[in-house]
């Protein structure tokens, strides 16, 4: 039995394992070179678990013969003090062992009065059938007092799936021989190093918790000036993990194996068929199995036939390849490359493209293979984009500049897009041979999705030129391969809504993204749909559909957190969406946090739509906490903004402005002319208004029609600039019916910010009709920033409720405590339909629709 080192670590898991695995007949213990197998059973054995006294042999490579073999398990029995009868007698010949023999030596262990545990250590070394079928003989007839320990790197020649059957078998693989980072701790400390968690953890994961790996690493830094400097830069490349590597794995392995080792140690995976191109040869399939069987530091992998090497050895393999084969790694990279691609595995294949700094040749396969969208959306953007991060943003060719466009729009920054098309097109323009199908498509896709300089119609119809060409494009694509990419499909719906929304036609960019979100049904498409999700949610939060607006977004920043689109990724446009849902809802410190949290994010500054809509909420704050000076500052801050829809809300915004500080002129000439939107006529509208121009202000409303273009944000407004007009012209009939209308379609929104600043005449009026208060309690409630002068406190319309009667407090404060109806009944002595009618009266009165709701609101209006 080995002696054991006095840094040795005591592994209770696996102490323990060993110990309840000796229960049974066998126990077999595989794993590479240095993962501690023998340290493991060396160690189990001196501490005393064991069921009876244990013998140990060694086995060497002269071993292999039957005679010697059995020869040498006799006298290690005799070493061990286990005593035998005289009679079994020894082999006679070498090369053959008699099988009485084995009966004899069979029937004497049964008859032990204690189990014996017999280990073999280094069974690797026995090839010869008739030593296995031998033990599995001897096993099969001892009965329970022995117990079989095998140590070895391959799996025996014993039948194990006979006793993996039987359940006569417990196997500790080289997985489970993996030192934790604890173990590790333990390990580096016996050698009196006092590491960080930092330093081991990063050591024992480069390592993947080898033993030999971790000891030697350990005896290195011993001398080394900082220990944990030498843990954090281990590579592997250090000359004590080499020579060990070199020497007990490499060396012992034939020509051929060396050459395939050698050869495939710039992947991270190896396939027979890649390993096959790599070397030139068609048995790598037999070596890999071989290596495999043998743990020689090759493992297969969850997805067979695919296999990997341990990070170590492959490190050290590499610093080999280099030293005797130089200049062949960059030719083997551009082949695994090549072969990856063509298999379906194009982000693998383009590591190896990227690393030896051929960008022409990695630019083109990307291309190419019609994977330009993959920079864009899916699973593989990141690493994608940490690979071409390298590449010169002025390398030269078509392809590398289509590249650097796709990932300048990926992060937003379409100014640095729009210069890298311009790159791509000089050089396809002056290009001898016509580009490839691959090219054209990724260029008019990029167009579609950098927009340009033109704006309005001009801007939607070359868009929608833009998108009519990159189908006809993907109509000379394969099937099969188009399949493949689904991503481009998406994106070219997708293309087409940016031109429409800054048109601000903003019906229809709302159709254009539900149908590009129709088409984001994978993971590769993943991206689109969150990007989707957000302009959906911005367009809806200014057309008033709140609730939908408010679901998009938040369903947009689960998909980001899902999908871990990192933040430099992110646009802040579903922030942006929920601050105007938060502010139109009177929510304003909801508001400012999202708004916040929205400017928080890179892409928003390169958004010129979003940066405006971030000017308008923050300019609209700003006036609810009756900053006048500061809101109109933003608004001037913001300007210049050329696209129709920025301008446009910019333009409402300064005129709101104008008409908090009591200049209905300055508000008239912030607003040019509508442009045939209802958004623009309705502020126009109420500036003229505010003008004592009813007249004009009337023909404006009148010019709407039945707000067909209209959505809620719009159609409210005109009702209650129509009610202010008729409040004017004393017709309060008209007004009151008008104002019910309005809160009629802003209730299942919960609209609030029309009515408070709507201004004075709409607290008369709601004074002349009390019911309209007590029915939309969901506005007349205190708001959430009550309290302040110029904040929501003074926005609030305070319209009492109608009382609850003495009977429904009682039920209210029953259902407080959480009581059913049927309780609520038997403790006030009532019936349960009469406990429903109280409950149906207390929903009416309180503007609710639940239990939970009703508390609610009563403990806010201090009824319990």
């Amino acid at each position: 039995m080995p002696v054991l080192p006095r840094t040795l670590v005591s592994r209770k898991r696996l102490l323990e394992r060993l110990t309840d695995s000796t229960t049974g007949p066998l126990t077999l213990i595989t794993g590479p070179a240095g993962a501690g197998k023998t340290a493991l059973t060396a160690s189990w054995a001196n501490e005393g678990p064991a069921p009876g006294p244990v013998v140990w042999l060694n086995v060497r490579d002269d071993d292999n013969a039957p005679g010697v073999f059995w020869s040498y398990v006799l006298g290690a029995f005799r070493f061990h003090r286990v005593p035998l009868p005289d009679g079994i007698g020894s082999p006679v010949l070498a090369d053959d062992v008699d099988r009485s023999l084995l009966v004899r030596l069979s029937s004497a262990v049964a008859q032990l009065h204690r189990p014996v545990v017999l280990v073999l250590d280094g069974l690797e070394r026995v090839t010869a059938r008739d030593v296995a079928s031998g033990l599995d003989f001897v096993l099969g007839h001892s009965g329970p007092q022995l117990r079989l320990v095998l140590i070895s790197r391959v799996d025996p020649l014993l039948p194990l799936h006979r006793y993996r059957a039987e359940d006569r078998i417990s196997e500790i693989r080289g997985a489970e021989l993996a030192f934790t980072s604890h173990e590790a701790a333990k390990l580096l400390r016996r050698h009196g190093l006092s590491l960080s968690e930092e330093s081991v953890g990063a050591l024992t994961g480069r390592t993947e918790g080898w033993a030999a790996g971790l000891r030697l690493c350990a005896l290195a830094m011993q001398r080394a000036d900082d220990p944990d400097r030498f843990a954090r830069s281990f590579t592997g490349s250090q000359h004590v993990v080499t020579d060990y590597l070199l020497a007990e794995v490499l060396d012992a392995l034939p020509p051929a194996t060396q050459n395939l080792l050698l050869r495939t140690s710039i992947l991270e995976r190896i396939h027979p068929q890649l390993a096959n191109v790599l070397t030139g040869r068609d048995d790598a399939e037999w070596i890999l199995a071989h290596l495999a069987r043998a743990n020689a530091f090759v493992e297969v992998t969850g997805d067979p036939p695919w296999c990997r090497c341990h990070p170590l050895f492959s490190s050290v393999l590499r610093a080999h390849l280099r030293s005797r084969l130089p200049g062949l790694e960059p030719r083997l990279h551009r082949l695994a490359a090549r072969w990856l691609a063509d298999n379906g595995r194009l982000t693998e294949g383009l590591e190896h493209a990227t690393a030896t700094g051929d960008w022409a040749y990695a630019a083109t396969l990307l291309i190419d293979h019609l994977a330009v969208g993959r920079l864009l959306t899916g699973p593989d953007t990141h690493r994608l984009e940490r690979l071409f991060s390298g590449m010169p943003t002025t390398f030269p060719g078509a392809a590398p500049a289509l590249v650097a466009a796709a990932c300048a729009l990926a992060r937003h920054n379409a100014p640095a897009g729009w210069a890298q098309l311009d790159r791509a097109q000089a050089h396809l323009g002056g290009a001898a041979a016509a580009p490839s199908l691959g090219t054209r498509l990724a260029h008019t896709l990029l167009l579609l999705l950098a927009g340009g300089e033109e704006h309005g119609s001009t801007a939607c119809a070359t868009a929608e030129s833009l998108a009519h060409r990159t189908r006809d494009l993907m109509a000379e694509v394969a099937q099969p391969c188009l399949e493949q990419h689904p991503e481009i499909e998406a994106l070219r719906r997708y293309g087409r809504t940016g031109a429409l929304f800054e048109a601000g036609r903003l019906g229809e960019a709302h159709d254009a993204l539900e149908h590009a979100l129709a088409a984001c049904t994978t993971e590769v498409t993943r991206t689109v749909r969150y990007e989707c999700l957000g302009r959906l949610a911005l367009i809806e939060s200014v057309r008033g559909e709140l609730r939908r607006a408010q679901a998009h977004a938040r369903e947009g920043l689960e998909a980001a957190e899902e999908y871990g689109i990192p933040h430099h990724r992110r646009t802040g446009v579903c922030h942006l969406a929920l601050a105007a849902v938060a502010f139109d809802r009177s929510d304003l410190q909801s508001a400012r946090h999202h708004l916040d949290l929205a400017a928080d994010v890179s892409g928003m500054a390169h958004d010129p739509v979003c940066a405006a809509e971030t000017a308008v909420l923050r300019a609209r704050l700003e006036l609810a906490y009756g900053n006048i000076q500061a809101a109109l500052a933003v608004v001037d801050t913001a300007g210049g903004a050329h696209a129709e829809q920025s301008a446009l809300r910019l333009a409402e915004t300064r005129s709101a402005i104008h008409l908090a500080r009591g200049d209905p002129a300055a508000a008239i000439g912030a607003l040019r002319d509508t442009g045939g939107m209802p958004a623009y006529a309705v502020s126009l509208a109420a500036a003229h208004l505010a003008a004592g121009d009813t007249e004009r202000a009337a023909r404006l409303l009148a010019g709407l029609g039945q707000f067909d273009r209209a959505g809620v944000t719009d159609h409210v407004r005109i009702l209650l600039l129509r009610a202010q007009a008729a409040v004017l012209d004393k017709d309060f009939a008209t007004a009151e019916g008008l104002l019910a209308r309005a809160l009629d379609a802003a209730r299942p929104e919960q609209f609030r910010r029309p009515f408070t600043e709507a201004g004075p005449w709409l607290r008369h009026l709601l004074a002349r009709r009390p019911d309209l208060g007590v029915t939309h309690s969901w506005l007349t409630e205190r708001l959430a920033d009550a309290g302040t002068p110029g904040s929501a406190g003074d926005d609030s319309l305070s319209v009492p409720a109608e009382a609850l009667s003495p009977r429904e407090r009682d039920v209210l404060r029953c259902a407080a405590h959480m009581m059913s109806t049927e309780e609520i009944a038997a403790e006030l002595y009532v019936s349960v339909n009469t406990v429903k009618t109280h409950l149906k009266s207390i929903y009416r009165k309180l503007s609710v629709s639940r239990r939970s709701e009703a508390v609610r609101r009563a403990r806010e209006r201090k009824l319990l």
